[in-house]
């Protein structure tokens, strides 16, 4: 037991990212240069940054586009071995209009491409924990509420 109480208080790192749909509902998934998988856009958030602000900030990085970025759709608890205590935020980026589409420049630094795909493939397009962020992401944005994950599944 340590004597200080707040070295035993949680300090989760925190991300947050966006969830684009094109018109036929089909998800956004980019591909990172420095990932081994396909992701959402979005990344950590910094000092003095909103969950929002940040995955804003993470999609005009990224795709060089500023969309506006909806309502908060999922939570989730997802402690990592290797990286500690996360907190990870997923916002609706909504339908991504074809004149956002048209604008969109990867930061080759960090993004070789991007794709989108029917949601129920998630699964096999990304690590287990995040395609269950994106099914729920998804049923969040079709039932209007939002959804309390931990380690990517579902508490109630």
């Amino acid at each position: 037991m340590t004597s200080d109480p707040a070295e035993s208080f949680a300090r989760p790192r925190a991300a947050a990212g966006v969830l684009f749909f094109d018109e036929q509902d089909r998800v956004m998934l980019v591909v990172p240069s420095y990932k081994s998988y396909r992701d959402i856009p979005g990344g950590y958030i910094e000092h003095g940054e909103t969950p929002k602000e940040a995955a804003a900030r993470e999609v005009r990085e990224e795709l060089g586009i500023s969309p506006p970025i909806g309502r908060l759709l999922v939570i989730d608890w997802a402690p990592n071995q290797t990286e500690g205590d996360k907190l990870l935020f997923v916002f609706d980026g909504g339908t991504l209009a074809p004149e956002y589409v048209s604008k969109i420049r990867l930061d080759p630094s960090e993004l070789t491409g991007y794709e989108f795909h029917e949601v129920e493939q998630s699964h096999d397009l990304t690590i287990t924990r995040l395609a269950r962020r994106i099914l729920h992401g998804h049923a969040a944005r079709k039932d209007e509420t939002t959804h309390y994950l931990e380690h990517g599944e579902e508490i109630r």
